[in-house]
């Protein structure tokens, strides 16, 4: 059980929470760098291959390269063509063009072919093929560079499968892709005779190999580069975390163990925490809350037996026994700093009022009442003014509605329920006790506890209301409108 507790710990729970979000950060900025970088590289080599192949298209004769092709594609020219790559003999083709007419441009072209590409070191193919149309399965290679031999002109040769079923003369950009000659950026450009007809197309091939070998290189060196970022990431906020986290959690989770609040002790033998932690944020907040808890509790134990041991000493029968509990009962119904009703007597309030509205018979305000800055006087001035500025309060209230109760809900909390003689003047009396507030606010010469202030809010009970609840979110939502208009004026101690 101990290791399964370790294991599913609030220190287990934020390293990994650390360490996931780091990881996909990482790894998300690594993607984008990589198909950013990806992007680019395609991107130039595309307009690499674009260009030249485009260039060189300017550059030849499309009325010969027509002439070339009609010769092609007769059966004498493949007939020769054929008999002269099994022969491993160029002759027979060279005589043929020769015969043709067609051998001197023929030559001039594979050498402009030749010098281009030498011109042009990046270039790993250069050459002129017949396109057939979109649905066609092959194309015809028209001219090479000299590095071809000459009988593979007329040569069909099978589509590459990421061209089928397009018109490779009207592409709209270059292709990259692994095919039979390796990785390539391959763009095609039409070449047209003086009747702007298309005859052929020319390829230039940019060789991606290395590209590809250095892109996979590149991934990895991110991968890792992400995972390192991770590591280093999840070490220093694994320390910080340890350090302003988990360290303290434990120590105040260690310390509430010690405490065994009992009669008659002092802080120290109850084992009250008593930590040097100054932080000003939800840590401290929750050990200075968790001490505060831990005094009140003593204080209160300690009262409740000097209590209880007068009471002892003056009443030693059962009857005496039966007071105690009733006078324990009365104290349970009224707020032991104020005297006035308590949230439980509140409570039984609200039980009586539900059956008289249930009867048609209620006949009641609420006044809710929230004390301005009560957390300002504690932090400043410390508890026991505190407790004096909610006695003012609490007093000036009491003092207003003179015939109605008066429940202490919170902290700083108060409700009235106006009933009796109250009832008939329930605003003038509001409205009184909220101008006396103000005044009390604005005695900027006394004491910061007893400047009382206040937000307050009324409801009364209407047809409409079912239940004493719905008066009071009204009274409740009165109030917080109340208290906005004070904190917009001198703004919020939070």
């Amino acid at each position: 059980m101990k290791n399964k507790d370790k294991l599913y710990s609030i220190k287990s729970k934020m390293h990994i929470f650390v360490m996931l979000t780091v990881l996909i950060v990482a790894l998300g900025t690594a993607a984008v760098a990589f198909y950013t970088s990806v992007d680019q590289i395609d991107t130039y080599y595309k307009r690499c291959a674009n260009d030249n192949a485009k260039n060189f298209a300017s550059m030849v004769d499309g009325d010969f390269l027509e002439q070339l092709r009609i010769a092609a594609e007769t059966e004498e020219f493949q007939q020769i063509r054929i008999q002269a790559e099994e022969e491993e003999n160029e002759a027979p083709v060279r005589e043929y063009l020769i015969r043709q007419g067609l051998w001197d441009q023929y030559a001039q072209t594979r050498s402009d072919i030749d010098r281009y590409l030498e011109n042009m070191k990046d270039i790993r193919y250069l050459y002129i093929i017949a396109n057939g149309d979109r649905y066609a399965a092959q194309d015809m290679y028209l001219l090479d560079s000299s590095e071809e031999p000459i009988y593979e002109t007329g040569y069909y040769e099978d589509r590459e499968a990421e061209l089928l079923g397009m018109d490779i003369a009207n592409l709209k950009e270059p292709t990259i892709s692994n095919g039979d000659w390796g990785w390539l950026c391959s763009a095609f450009s039409p070449v047209y005779n003086s009747k702007g007809e298309c005859v052929c197309v020319v390829g230039c091939d940019f060789g991606m190999e290395e590209v590809m070998k250095e892109r996979r290189q590149f991934q990895i060196y991110l991968l890792v580069g992400a995972l390192l970022l991770t590591v280093i990431v999840q070490f220093i906020a694994t320390h910080f975390m340890d350090k302003a986290v988990v360290k303290p959690l434990d120590t105040i989770t260690s310390e509430m163990k010690k405490f065994k609040p009992a009669k008659n002790l002092t802080y120290r033998e109850a084992g009250v925490m008593n930590l040097p932690i100054k932080s000003k944020d939800e840590i401290g907040a929750l050990y200075l809350g968790i001490r505060t808890m831990q005094i009140d509790t003593i204080d209160h134990l300690n009262s409740l037996v000097a209590l209880q041991e007068d009471k002892m000493k003056a009443e030693q029968d059962i009857k005496d026994k039966e007071k105690q509990i009733d006078q324990l009962s009365e104290e349970n119904n009224k707020d032991t700093l104020t005297g006035v009703g308590s949230k439980s007597a509140y409570a039984k309030k609200v039980e009586e009022l539900n059956k008289e509205i249930a009867k048609g018979t209620a006949e009641f305000a609420i006044v809710m009442i929230d004390m301005n800055n009560l957390k300002k006087v504690n932090d400043e001035c410390g508890h026991k003014a505190g407790d004096q500025y909610i006695i003012g309060c609490c007093h000036m209230i009491c003092s207003a509605f003179k015939h109605s109760p008066v429940y202490r809900i919170g902290g700083d909390e108060f409700i009235v329920i106006v009933q009796g003689t109250d009832y008939p003047a329930r605003y003038g009396i509001f409205n009184d006790l909220k101008r006396k507030f103000e005044q009390s606010y604005s005695q900027i010469n006394k004491e910061m506890w007893l400047r009382y202030s206040a937000s307050m809010g009324i409801a009364e009970n209407g047809s409409e209301d079912t239940t004493v609840d719905l008066v009071f979110r009204n009274a409740d939502k009165a109030m917080y409108e109340h208290k906005k208009e004070f904190k917009d004026t001198f703004g919020s101690y939070r």
